[in-house]
């Protein structure tokens, strides 16, 4: 269920409620969603990733990037245009 965030303000025990019986329940504010609650132990499984571990898990996914000697940041010296001072 979609809530709009002063109705979730209003009505935070039944967000709460609902949550528990229904599962995660999106709050939207100017009609975008801006937040989504769920039940703590769901909470806690997805911040610990597969593995239990969250720290492992988000160092790995920066690991799994490119290597930066791969990437090429360098920067253009030229000026993009003459300017008289």
């Amino acid at each position: 269920m979609s809530w709009q965030l002063q109705d979730a303000k209003q009505r935070f025990s039944e967000l709460v409620r609902r949550t528990l019986e229904e599962g995660p329940q999106v709050v939207t504010r100017h009609g975008r969603k801006v937040v989504v609650v769920v039940p703590a132990d769901e909470y806690e499984r997805l911040a610990a990733g597969p593995d239990g571990d969250a720290g492992r898990e988000a160092k790995n996914y920066l690991l799994s990037g490119p290597a930066l000697p791969e990437l090429d940041i360098r920067r253009e010296r030229t000026p993009v245009r003459t300017v008289e001072l």
